[in-house]
């Protein structure tokens, strides 16, 4: 609070007189005894992880169940370290000042709700006070619930819009059993959330119909969620079903962000800001062997459900992407890695076939009800 004593004690004043109590929270260096030789982003990561002890010390002894930070740039750093463990769905909000790529980058880390200020934080007047007061009245509103002991399953699936139909399929299939689906777009952020939710135990199984990611991660397109993806599950011991949704594809932006390298390729204008890639066969070989090597390391079951007829809505016969070469390569690839144990079923359909769904489903329901049965008899 050496920089933001004034905002924070407005919003804190509006929390309080809406009948919520403050457990205030200074991060400020002006205390801290630094030299001049000191490496500031050190300091403020120290700072950090420092004071994510402290606040989830707090939520254990059940006294927060919001938190609202007031930042500039490096505060909003900080602020990101300190809500690093706190649980997903537990209100965390920021009103910042930062850059907008770095509040997308603290966007794409945690479940942050952002409120750029779009004007400095210098002191309460009549453009901030309208943003804190706002800020100030919506955490009084929110309350964090946790989870209750008991709950319906869940299985994780990744999603991307040519896998949607799947992924339809797959939630209404899962939900007749009285099973949530909570789905994750494969666009970067979104596996990388996944994997972290899985770590954090909140689902049952994993459905990762759209492996796409891996695509990006190899040949660097703009949905990489990076070498950790396809992991979590195996580390968790938890179900998992992988098959290869939307490995055709690596994403850019702009046409004229694509790499010039790429030059000759085979492209798709998903939309004015995504351009597509077609993968090559020698590009699907690898995607496909690095996946092999990831479900190897798995503690729990793994099974891989390959769609001979198309793995996305551009890969059919007679659309932009249709390459068998390439998808039967991802095939190979996968199985120069894979161990044994892993089986893989091939089925004589497209990936957004009801057919595909009913199967892959059906196998995620078998293992679900297995688990329960061995840790019941644990």
């Amino acid at each position: 609070m050496d920089t933001k004593q004034a905002e924070v004690s407005y919003v804190a004043d509006i929390i309080r007189a809406s009948g919520r109590g403050v457990v205030l929270v200074d991060v400020g260096t002006s205390s801290v005894a630094a030299t001049r030789s000191a490496d500031p982003a050190a300091l403020l990561a120290d700072i950090g992880r420092r004071t994510r002890g402290s606040v989830n010390a707090l939520l254990t002894e059940g006294r927060i169940s919001a938190i609202i930070g007031i930042a500039g740039g490096k505060g909003s750093g900080v602020y990101s370290e300190v809500i690093a463990d706190l649980p997903f769905g537990f209100p965390k909000l920021l009103v910042s000042s930062a850059r907008p790529a770095l509040l997308a980058e603290l966007a794409a880390k945690s479940d942050i709700l952002l409120y750029p200020t779009l004007v400095d934080l210098f002191g309460v007047n009549g453009f901030t006070g309208r943003i804190l007061a706002n800020a100030a009245d919506a955490i009084a509103a929110m309350h964090y619930k946790p989870q209750g002991q008991t709950r319906r399953k869940i299985v994780a699936i990744t999603a991307f819009g040519v896998t949607t139909p799947a992924v339809n399929q797959c939630v209404r299939l899962l939900s007749e059993k009285d099973i949530e689906a909570i789905v994750f777009p494969a666009n970067g952020s979104g596996g990388r959330k996944m994997e972290a939710l899985v770590d954090a135990g909140e689902f049952d199984a994993v459905l990762d119909l759209t492996t796409t990611e891996l695509a990006d991660d190899l040949i660097g397109g703009t949905a990489s969620a990076g070498q950790d993806r396809l992991t979590a599950a195996g580390r968790r011991g938890i179900p998992e079903l992988i098959a290869p949704g939307a490995v055709d594809m690596v994403n850019f932006g702009i046409p004229s962000s694509v790499p010039e390298r790429f030059s000759g390729r085979t492209f798709y204008s998903h939309t004015p800001y995504t351009t597509l890639m077609r993968t090559t066969p020698e590009e699907t070989f690898e995607i496909g062997r690095r996946t092999g090597m990831k479900l190897a390391a798995a503690k729990g079951a793994s099974y891989v459900l390959w769609p001979s007829e198309g793995v996305s809505d551009y890969d059919r016969e007679g659309a932009v992407f249709y390459d068998p070469e390439a998808n039967a390569a991802w095939l190979t690839g996968l199985r120069s890695t894979l161990p044994p144990s892993v089986i893989v079923q091939e089925i004589a359909c497209h990936i957004n076939d009801p057919a595909f769904a009913a199967v892959a489903v059906s196998w995620i329901l078998q293992n679900i009800e297995e688990e329960v049965v061995s840790h019941e008899n644990v």
